[in-house]
């Protein structure tokens, strides 16, 4: 008999853990960004000697990934930094389970990837924000940085 009246008390104490793990601040963070389009990894610092080449240009760059069910249109979102450099999307749709890459050189937009144009590098090294803003100007999602690290940042 002692058997069946302790069963019952370890399967609510499984239960109640189960509940106490899935209320975890780990859990909260992950559903953050599910159902919706938010900043992925970053490639803050440009691999090897800052040249100002097109190519070191192109080798620092911002993912965005739309972790949605339904494609979402881009047109009008901004992504912007700390001293306001700023790129808008034009039309642009980003299919549910997509990333687009936005690179910071110039290049020719294709699926998957778009070009800030730029000249000089965005993104500082030793710390910077990535801001991702909606059309209606406000803030989406952003993903900060504090020192020089690895040279990148993955943002969820």
């Amino acid at each position: 008999m002692r058997i069946r009246t302790t069963a019952p008390a370890v399967l609510a104490a499984a239960a109640l853990s189960v509940s106490l793990l899935a209320a975890s601040p780990a859990s909260a963070a992950t559903a953050r960004h599910q159902g919706g389009l938010h900043l992925g990894t970053i490639q803050y610092d440009s691999p090897g000697r800052d040249t100002r080449s097109n190519s070191s240009l192109n080798a620092e760059w911002v993912n965005i990934h739309n972790s949605s069910r339904s494609a979402i249109q881009l047109k009008g979102y901004k992504l912007k930094d700390n001293t306001g450099y700023t790129y808008t999307f034009s039309s642009y749709k980003i299919g549910a389970g997509k990333t687009v890459k936005v690179r910071t050189g110039k290049g020719s937009d294709a699926s998957g990837v778009r070009y800030w144009g730029r000249g000089n590098y965005v993104w500082n090294n030793t710390g910077d924000k990535a801001r991702l803003i909606k059309p209606s100007d406000s803030q989406l999602d952003s993903c900060s940085w504090s020192r020089l690290g690895s040279g990148s940042i993955s943002c969820h």
